[in-house]
This record gives C-alpha cells, sequence and structure tokens, in this order.
C-alpha cells in the first residue's frame, strides 16, 4: 500500500470501528433486556416462559416490516451521504418514520384481532396458548414504537452517526429492564408486568428518536410524508420483507416444533433462541457497519473501499464467531441454569447447546456479508438464497425432528444447516462483481 493509501486506509478502519461500536452497544441493549426479562419470568414456571417462547416468536413475526424500515433506510441514506447529499439522507428517514407509524398502527389491530388464534395454533397446549396471549396482547401495543425506533436507528447509521442511537437505546431498555422484574414480582402482574415493562421502552426509545427526526428535518427537508420517496422505499423493502418472511416461517416452524415435544423442550429452546438473538446481534453490529460504509463508498463510487470493508469485515466476523464459541462451550454447564431452576428444562439445554456453539464461526462470517450485500441493495440475491435456507433445509429439517422425535437437537441442526446454505451462496457472491453498483440511492 502506498504511503498515501495508508491514511486513508486507517481513516476506513477507524470508521469502521466507531460505527461497529455504536451498533453494538445498540443492538446489545435489546437482547440484554429480552434475556433479563426471559430470567424474570423464567423463574416464574416453565409453564410461563413457555408462553413468552410462543408470544415472543410471534411478535418477531410481525415486525418483519422492521426490516426495510431499519436494514432499507440505512442502505438509501448512506448512499445520499456518500454522495454529499445529507438533506437527501435525512428526508429518507422522515418518510420512513411515516412508514413506521402507518404500518405499525395496522399491524397492531391485526394482532389483536387474531391473538387468540395465532397464540393456539404456536402452543402446544391450551395452558401455554393462554400465557402466550395474554402477554402478546399487551406487547403487542408497543409495535408502533419498535418500528419508530428501527427506522431511527437505520437513518442514523446512514448518516454515520455513532452516539445519538447508543444513548437512546440505552436509556430506554434500561429503564424497562429496571421495571420488569419490579412489575412482575412486587407489584404481582406476573406474565404480564413483563410485556408492560416491553411496551414502556418502546414508548420511550420512539419519543426519543422523534425528537432527534425533528431537530434534523427542521433545518434541512421538512416532516411531510413524500410519496416519491415513500413508494422508493416500499420498492426496496418488498425483497427485505420476503427474505424476513423466510427467517421467520423457519423460526416459527422451529418454535411450533419444539412446543410439540413438551414444556421443557420449549422453555429450552426459548433459552437458546434469546442466547442465539443475543450472539447474532452483536455479530450484526459489524453488518451494520459495513451496511453504512459500503453504501457510502458506492455512493461516492468508491468500488475499491466498498470491496476492502467487504472482506474486512468477513474476516472480523469470522474472529468473533469463533470468541462466541468459545464462550458458550466455557458456559455449558452455568449458563442454561441462570435462565431456570427446572432440572428438565435445564437437560434440554444441554442438547442443543453443541449445535449451538458449532455454529457461531460460519454465523460471524454470514452475518458480516449480510450487511455487505445489504449495503450494497444486493436485496434480490439476499432474498433468494434466504427463502433457498430456510425453506429447504431449516424448515424441513425441523419437521423431520418432530416426526421422527429427534429432539431440539434436530431442530437446531436445522438452523445450523441453514447458516452452511447462506455462507455458501454469500461468499461466492462477494467474490464476484454484480453486487458492485455505483451512483446514488439507486438500491
Amino acid at each position: 500500500m502506498t504511503a498515501a493509501g495508508q491514511p486513508a486506509a486507517d481513516a476506513s478502519t477507524r470508521r469502521l470501528l466507531a460505527l461497529t461500536v455504536s451498533a453494538f452497544a445498540v443492538l446489545a441493549a435489546e437482547p440484554s433486556y429480552l434475556l433479563i426479562d426471559t430470567a424474570v419470568v423464567g423463574h416464574l414456571g416453565a409453564r410461563q416462559l413457555a408462553g413468552l417462547g410462543v408470544a415472543g416468536a410471534l411478535m418477531s413475526l410481525l415486525t418483519i416490516v422492521g426490516t426495510f424500515v431499519e436494514y432499507g433506510t440505512t442502505a438509501r441514506a448512506a448512499r445520499w451521504f456518500g454522495a454529499g447529499r445529507t438533506d437527501a439522507a435525512v428526508a429518507e428517514g422522515v418518510q420512513a418514520t411515516w412508514l413506521a407509524v402507518g404500518i405499525g398502527v395496522a399491524v397492531v389491530a391485526l394482532g389483536e384481532l387474531f391473538a387468540a388464534p395465532l397464540t393456539s395454533l404456536l402452543a402446544g397446549d391450551a395452558a401455554t396458548a393462554r400465557a402466550a396471549e395474554s402477554w402478546f396482547r399487551i406487547a403487542v401495543i408497543g409495535l408502533p414504537g419498535v418500528l419508530v425506533v428501527l427506522a431511527g436507528n437505520g437513518w442514523m447509521r446512514g448518516l454515520q452517526r455513532t452516539r445519538e442511537p447508543v444513548r437512546i437505546v440505552l436509556v430506554a431498555n434500561a429503564l424497562s429492564a429496571a421495571a420488569s422484574p419490579l412489575l412482575v414480582y412486587p407489584a404481582g402482574l406476573g406474565l404480564e408486568g413483563s410485556a408492560v415493562a416491553n411496551v414502556g421502552a418502546q414508548i420511550v426509545g420512539s419519543a426519543l428518536f422523534l425528537g432527534a427526526l425533528r431537530r434534523a428535518a427542521r433545518t434541512r427537508c421538512g416532516l411531510r410524508p413524500d410519496r416519491a420517496i415513500i413508494r422508493a422505499q416500499v420498492v426496496l423493502g418488498r425483497d427485505l420483507i420476503v427474505r424476513e418472511a423466510a427467517f421467520q416461517v423457519a423460526f416459527l416452524t422451529a418454535a411450533g416444533a419444539a412446543s410439540r415435544m413438551g414444556a421443557a423442550q420449549v422453555a429450552a429452546h426459548q433459552i437458546g433462541m434469546q442466547l442465539w438473538t443475543f450472539m447474532a446481534l452483536l455479530l450484526d453490529s459489524v453488518a451494520i457497519a459495513a451496511q453504512s460504509l459500503v453504501g457510502a463508498a458506492l455512493g461516492g463510487s468508491d468500488a475499491g473501499a466498498a470491496r476492502l470493508v467487504a472482506w474486512r469485515v468477513a474476516r472480523w466476523g469470522l474472529v468473533a464467531g469463533v470468541g462466541f464459541a468459545a464462550l458458550l462451550a466455557a458456559g455449558w454447564l452455568v449458563v442454561p441454569r441462570l435462565f431456570s431452576s427446572s432440572p428438565d428444562v435445564v437437560a434440554q439445554a444441554s442438547v442443543l447447546w453443541p449445535w449451538f456453539v458449532g455454529m457461531m464461526p460460519a454465523a460471524g462470517v454470514v452475518f458480516a456479508l449480510d450487511g455487505v450485500l445489504i449495503g450494497a441493495g444486493d436485496v434480490a440475491f439476499m432474498r433468494t438464497i434466504t427463502i433457498v435456507g430456510a425453506l429447504l433445509a431449516f424448515a424441513p429439517l425441523n419437521l423431520a425432528a418432530l416426526h421422527w422425535h429427534w429432539g431440539l437437537g434436530g431442530v437446531w441442526a436445522g438452523m445450523t444447516a441453514f447458516i452452511l446454505v447462506r455462507l455458501v451462496g454469500m461468499v461466492a457472491r462477494t467474490r464476484g462483481e454484480r453486487w458492485v453498483v455505483l451512483g446514488g440511492a439507486s438500491c
């Protein structure tokens, strides 16, 4: 590397590190709260934890639109930012927030209408279904706030603003994490207290992000809806929503299969999934940094910088995945006991643990390249490879595990296969040229 090139590379690394640390803090806040919530509810009993697992899976399904209001906004805003159009980048955030509010309100209505049949469909027995429904009916009220927070993270990351999202998310989730055990136990609300604390976090977080957006838009673009921008975001969002729907079909199949294996199995699966979500979102911090930097590089017509970021984050993802695998292996006998005092639940957690540990290095690379290709706007390919992995590997193995009584090991073997299919496809794609599209927000 030339002497002139070295400072540029160092600056790129510093930006990547700053964005990664910011995204890490933001992403760690939500799963940290969920892990605390899982531990709080877990000590109410296996049935309550199973209900939380079913209702949590259903909430994840309803937030699939958050994929494009967050990741799609990051990609489009980053391209405008790279092209020197900060006003257009902020405008992406304004229109994404309008979408978030409108879609969120509609989904709340649908969620309340279909809460009973959906939780009954996913739960293995009537008692688990009742617990899931009681939690879900309260928690779904916070969905518009969830989407506003996701949109806020999206436009701020696109503009490479690293500090504000951290402060906002940490404040909201810290308040909620403190409220959850108080509402569940001293206040006597039980499982429903967890849902009330969840809604509180979304209200606080969305209010803070709306305040930040108002300040940014006041001097740059205004707050009125813009149909042209919203239409462009929806076009990008179609593939991202289909991709996220494939994820959720597979994960719901896994939750349904585990639920039908027994209360201990679905409770252990809930522990594993919360830990998986925690690890996955932390790995995603590198991916989110890649989204912003790759989008900005391509917006500024610098293909070389985009490729440099791509392979750098892939290496970082591999190192992070290996590190998480080592931590999980070391905590094999200890970590499940933090979430449940039931011997049956702890025993079932040990069944899924080898798969959990083994998949992490590959997952690190997969999540890193996720960010690269989404930042490049290559969402049609991301949609296709996710559908292939989810519907031809993950979901079939879930159903096979239920049919042939393989237990939780079969369910988590399906998740491992899902990761490996995506790994092969995304490495091959990144080695090629088709994702390198230069210019403004064409994605």
